[in-house]
C-alpha cells in the first residue's frame, strides 16, 4: 500500500490540531504556549497513524499580538514502518506558521498559514517521500470553523499526488463550564488516485479538570476503501474506533 493514512487533528493537532490558532489577546499575554498529550490512538484525518496503538505527543507555539503565530509539534507514528521493513521512520515532526485574527469586533475570524510534515528516517531507493507541505485557510464564526488544506507537494507518500486537498468542518461547543462537545466532518482527496479519496467524521466530548489538564473521548469513522487503507498487518486504518486522550496544556 502506498500511504497515508491523513486531520483532524483528532488530537491536533494540530490536533490536531495544529492549524487554527488562538493568538495572544494583548501585549502582556505570555507569547509561548504548548501541550503534552497521551492518546490511545493517533488519528489523523480519520485514519490511525500508530496501528491502533498509543501515542505520546507534544508541541509548543509562539503567538504575537498581531495575530502571527508559529510552532512545532511531534508524535510517534508507525504507518510508514508498518508498510515496509526497509523503512525506519517512527516519528512525525511538524512545523507551521500563520496569521489569524477576527474581522473587526465581529464573531467572524480567519486563519491562514503553511504546515510542513516531516518523517525523518531511512527509506529504500524509489520510496516516495512522505514529507508533505500544505497551505491552509480557515474561516470561523463563533464555535464553527471551515478549513481548507492544499498540498504543494506529493501527499504523504502517494505518488504523483501534488494538488491533493482536504476540507473540513468543525464545531466545538463549550457547555456546563467544564465540558466541550466536538463535531467534525472532513473530505480527503488524493490527486491522481480517486479510489483513495474518503470522508471522515468524529463525535467527541472533553472535560476540563483545571490547571491545564483535560480528558477527551471521541468516536471516529471513515468510508475509506479497504483496498487502499489496509496495512501489512491486515488492519483497516480507516475503520471506526474510539479514542481517549489526556492532555496537559501550559
Amino acid at each position: 500500500m502506498n500511504k497515508r493514512l491523513s486531520a483532524l487533528c483528532v488530537s491536533v493537532p494540530i490536533v490536531c490540531c495544529l492549524a487554527v490558532s488562538a493568538h495572544a489577546q494583548d501585549e502582556a499575554a505570555a507569547p509561548f504556549s504548548g501541550s503534552f498529550a497521551l492518546t490511545s490512538d493517533y488519528i489523523f484525518r480519520g485514519t490511525t497513524q500508530t496501528n491502533r496503538k498509543p501515542a505520546l505527543q507534544g508541541g509548543v507555539q509562539y503567538d504575537h499580538a498581531s495575530g502571527f503565530y508559529a510552532g512545532v509539534w511531534g508524535s510517534n507514528v508507525s504507518w510508514l514502518s508498518d508498510a515496509s521493513d526497509e523503512v525506519s521512520s517512527s516519528v512525525e515532526l511538524d512545523a507551521y506558521a500563520g496569521f489569524s485574527n477576527s474581522f473587526g469586533d465581529s464573531d467572524f475570524g480567519y486563519d491562514v498559514g503553511v504546515l510542513r510534515y516531516f518523517y525523518p528516517g531511512r527509506y529504500p531507493t524509489g520510496f516516495v517521500s512522505p514529507n508533505t507541505t500544505e497551505v491552509y485557510a480557515a474561516l470561523s464564526w463563533t464555535e464553527l470553523t471551515l478549513k481548507y488544506s492544499y498540498a504543494l507537494t506529493n501527499t504523504f507518500g502517494w505518488a504523483d499526488s501534488k494538488h491533493s486537498d482536504y476540507v473540513e468542518l468543525n464545531y466545538s461547543l463549550p457547555f456546563a463550564e467544564v465540558w466541550t462537545l466536538d463535531l467534525h466532518v472532513g473530505r480527503q482527496t488524493i490527486d491522481g488516485t480517486s479510489g483513495a479519496d474518503y470522508t471522515d467524521w468524529k463525535v467527541g466530548i472533553g472535560y476540563d479538570f483545571g490547571q491545564g489538564y483535560s480528558l477527551s473521548a471521541a468516536y471516529v469513522d471513515t468510508n475509506a476503501d479497504e483496498d487502499y487503507y489496509t496495512n501489512a498487518f491486515g488492519k483497516n486504518l480507516g475503520k471506526s474506533t474510539g479514542v481517549v486522550t489526556l492532555t496537559k496544556s501550559f
